[in-house]
């Protein structure tokens, strides 16, 4: 192999080469999209981040937004957006074996490899270097237009304890296969109804307990049904840690009933409590969790 410098034969530029020093934290993010055992997913890259797209049966899509600032290192030289497929539950499970409890190991991942793999390697250990090469594959389909769009002149959007909407829609399994959410004006409170096997109805009171519904706005009052294995996914495969960490999870009716849920992950390396800066706080570090489930069609 010749080590010429000539531009002619050097190897192209990745399109991405980027560092992270919690993967803990994209393992967390990644985790909570992963709802069952094969699944495969849609990468994206650009300048202002990685976004990982994953959908089932054209009624579930969710999307874990990692931007740029996430990472201690993000060198971008693509043109355009370059998309691949990969499996998530191999991406995970790589990113896994990078993670030490109590460590926080900085990983380099970097795209495409020789034969478009994705590559990561450990960058900060110092008697052994861990390296993974992941196929990838070129997208067999195109995820689907979800299109979301505000119901009216506001939005109308409540934001709930995640460990409490958790908890709702696991208590929701009993009754069947379809749960009724809908917002009410006057008293405004959120309502979560099962039926099937039999009737169960969960109220989120506004005023009564602000410390469970963090945020309501409702100026129009609606009702829409959704499968309840699509509604269960949205929360299910949140990890332990996170629900502990129990931030809000906001959820919005958008037009037609479609129902988009948001999660907040935290990235950020944890510190040492020796470290701590005289009242400096870094900038927040939080990878954005997207679900949006489509209403079921209503009944003739």
């Amino acid at each position: 192999m010749s080590s010429s410098s000539s531009p002619a034969i050097e190897p192209d530029t990745p399109d991405l080469i980027c560092q992270l020093d919690n993967v803990q934290g994209m393992v967390d993010a990644l985790t909570c999209v992963r709802w069952k055992r094969h699944q495969d997913a849609l990468v994206e890259l650009s300048e202002h981040g990685i976004v990982l797209i994953v959908e089932e049966s054209g009624c579930l899509q969710a999307k874990v937004y990692l931007q740029r600032e996430l990472f201690t290192k993000y060198e971008y030289g693509a043109q355009g957006r370059p998309r691949f497929g990969i499996s998530l539950g191999l991406l995970v499970d790589c990113l896994n074996t990078f993670s030490s409890p109590g460590h926080s190991n900085t990983i380099e991942i970097k795209y495409p490899g020789p034969d478009m793999e994705l590559l990561l390697k450990s960058v900060d250990t110092l008697n052994a270097c861990i390296y993974s090469e992941i196929r990838t594959r070129i997208p067999e389909t195109v995820t689907w237009d979800y299109n979301f769009e505000q119901a009216g002149s506001a939005p109308l959007t409540f934001t709930v304890k995640s460990a409490a909407l958790k908890e709702a829609i696991d208590d929701l399994e009993w009754p069947g296969s379809s749960v009724q959410i809908s917002l009410q004006k006057e008293p405004p409170c959120v309502i979560f109804r099962g039926e099937g096997h039999g009737d169960l109805q969960i109220d989120f009171m506004y005023y009564a307990n602000t410390d469970l519904l963090l945020a309501f706005h409702c100026d129009t009052e609606v009702s829409y049904g959704y499968k309840y294995k699509f509604l269960k996914a949205t929360t299910a495969n949140i990890p332990g840690n996170v629900v502990r960490e129990n931030r809000g999870s906001k959820l919005t009716i958008g037009r037609g009933g479609m129902l988009k849920v948001q999660h907040l992950v935290s990235v950020a390396k944890a510190l040492a409590p020796q470290v701590e800066s005289a009242g400096y706080q870094p900038p927040s570090r939080i990878a954005y969790i997207e679900f949006f489930v489509k209403p079921e069609e209503p009944a003739n």
